[in-house]
């Protein structure tokens, strides 16, 4: 039997060393679906509910693995299908390949059915590399570049199959004029700057006295080396949330998250310093950095793309984080003296966890949603993998969890899309089989495709060693994120035909599967409900039913927005009143005495 390009493509995916593609079925890509059956599902095909999640459990695979996510779809409505998971690996920067069907040659230009012009489609998501395969030859050649630039780049790129080209015979590329052999493989490699810019950011470093750190995803292979400059450098350590993993939160110099869904201590970080040193961030928020003019700044990043963008760095260093730290560590000084800075830091820390303390234990009706995460983050396993949703339970992942060495978790960080909490998981999941992994969901976000994708779940379980799939999901029938900015941003009580949804039973949904699902309607409840879903046999669902009256302040908020939000939602909703009373306390609680409640 002759080999079909559907068939070379397959090899080649298993030579790179790809084990499986998330992907839906369509007859775009029928000469393909064949192929795998003749290479008896090899790489395996994990076929989700809907193309979306393909793409979103591609990026948590990816994200997770730290190897290429694959993810397949046929032409048409499901390469569009793709769109939304593959521009959170674009924004995210995380290394993805999309194979699509598309209609065959020789009616392409007809108007025919489901033809769509993907490379126009394509050209922005994957912009870094997008081609179609029309004749055999191309192969193997665009399929390695493809899967190449998703990883020299951390992007998502795409290769476009047209049926009728599955189904031909594969020849390779010859030794003549205009064709394009290929090769397997590349090598490691690793980018450091010069030695000039490294002798003047040690310059800037050591001329300090209240040194800042930012990190991002960018610094997850420089553990050690961050840890080292923050204690010659006497630093504070802000994370942003796609970097929330990097660096143990036990350690008492480490601030937590940054921004929006930020703490307080790494707003007042950035606030006092007069140095500042980025590694590994795109963190785009510059109203949350030093003010400008106030602190000199460093930037690290291994993408000369992103250097320098989001804040006005004195040097900009571009390389590996880890090789740029080891050879900056030995011209820090080692004599700075007091640790004035650093002591101070470390009490902010100490107060703001004595802050989330307080208000996680703040009654609500029927339960905090804060205390659901709080509860959790002590009964967690140290090799558990959490993903969040985006949306109000963002602020309860970031500011609630503490991470630990060995656990790793994420969220889609500049996208901010809703729905890849649970897809996040499933990715996980077969990135590492033998892992727990816990994923943090809004009622919203479930509502939307985590449902369906708990199918998805049940159909696979059987492949994990590692039974533990808890999806966690906060029931509060509202969309909370953005019911809390109409009331802060606008002064607007809540929209209830926009912003009210209905009471799903997502527990019962999940024993339906033959899933455990797990139902906490009261406070005293929440903990022995957590220890019963980390417990369980097999993936679980548990709910539950939170206030969605208590508010996820950001660590900035003025007093005049936070009495804007009040009284918008006793405008709107005046049984809430006693719960954004407390609420509002609780944020009057995060000043220390004598400061402006602004």
């Amino acid at each position: 039997m002759s080999t079909k390009v559907s068939d070379h493509v397959l090899e080649r995916l298993r030579a790179w060393g790809v084990d499986q593609v998330f992907g839906y079925p369509g007859d775009g890509i029928n000469g393909l679906l064949a192929a795998w059956g003749r290479a008896e599902d090899k790489p395996r095909f994990i076929q989700s509910r809907h193309e979306e999640m393909s793409a979103f459990e591609a990026v948590g695979y990816a994200k997770f693995s730290g190897r290429l996510g694959v993810c397949a779809a046929t032409s048409g409505p499901g390469a569009i299908h793709l769109l939304n998971g593959l521009y959170d690996a674009k924004l995210d920067h995380v290394p993805v390949l999309a194979i699509v069907g598309q209609t065959d040659r020789t009616a392409m230009g007809g108007s025919y059915q489901q033809e769509v012009d993907l490379h126009t489609l394509y050209k922005d998501v994957a912009s870094e590399f997008v081609e179609t395969v029309t004749v055999p030859e191309q192969l193997p050649n665009v399929l390695d570049r493809a899967i190449r630039t998703a990883y020299a780049r951390r992007c998502p790129t795409a290769l476009i199959i047209p049926g009728d080209v599955q189904e031909l015979d594969y020849s390779p590329p010859t030794h003549a004029f205009k064709m394009v052999p290929s090769s397997l493989g590349a090598s490691e490699w690793t980018a450091t700057p010069s030695d000039d810019a490294v002798r003047r950011a040690a310059d800037v470093l050591n001329a300090g006295d209240k040194v800042a750190i930012l990190i991002g995803q960018g610094a997850a292979g420089a553990v050690a080396e961050v840890r080292e400059v923050a204690e010659l450098l006497g630093a504070g350590v802000a994370k942003a949330l796609l970097g929330k993993d990097v660096l143990s939160d036990e350690l008492p110099y480490v601030t937590g998250p940054i921004g929006l869904l930020g703490s307080r201590p790494s707003y007042e970080l950035m606030r006092d310093c007069d140095t500042l040193l980025t590694i590994g961030s795109s963190f785009p928020y510059t109203q949350f950095m030093p003010e400008f003019g106030k602190a000199r700044a460093v930037q690290i990043d291994l993408d000369p793309h992103m250097i320098g963008m989001r804040y006005p760095y004195e040097v900009n260093l571009v390389g590996d984080a880890k090789a740029t730290l080891q050879r900056l560590i030995p011209l820090l000084k080692t004599d700075r003296g007091g640790r004035e800075w650093q002591d101070t830091v470390r009490a902010n820390v100490r107060r703001w966890h004595e802050t989330m303390e307080r208000r996680a234990g703040l009654a609500a009706d029927p339960i905090n949603p804060e205390y659901v995460a709080r509860a959790l983050d002590p009964l967690l396993p140290d090799n558990t993998i959490l993903t969040s949703d985006s949306g109000s339970v963002a602020n309860w992942y970031a500011r609630h969890i503490t991470m630990r060495p060995g656990m790793r978790g994420s969220l889609s960080g500049t996208l901010a899309t809703m729905g890849p909490g649970v897809p996040y998981a499933i990715g996980a999941k077969f990135a590492h089989p033998d892992r727990p992994v816990v994923a943090l969901v809004g009622d919203g976000a479930m509502q939307m495709n985590g449902l369906a994708e708990m199918i998805t779940a049940a159909k696979y379980r059987d492949r994990w060693s590692d039974p533990r799939l808890v999806v966690a999901v906060w029931n509060n029938q509202d969309l909370n994120q953005v019911t809390w900015e109409m009331r802060a941003m606008e002064g607007a009580p809540s929209f209830l035909p926009s912003q009210q949804i209905p009471d799903v039973q997502y527990a019962a949904f999940a024993r339906t599967l033959g899933l455990e699902g797990i139902r906490v309607e009261k406070p005293d409840a929440v903990e022995a409900g957590w220890r019963a879903a980390l417990e369980a046999d097999r993936p679980c669902v548990i709910e539950f039913l939170t206030d969605p009256a208590v508010p996820p302040i950001p660590p900035h908020a003025s007093w005049e927005q936070m009495q804007s939000a009040a009284t918008a939602i006793l405008k709107g909703d005046a049984d809430r009143g006693s719960m954004v009373k407390q609420g509002l306390k609780a944020k009057v609680q995060e000043f220390p005495p004598g400061r402006s409640k602004q």
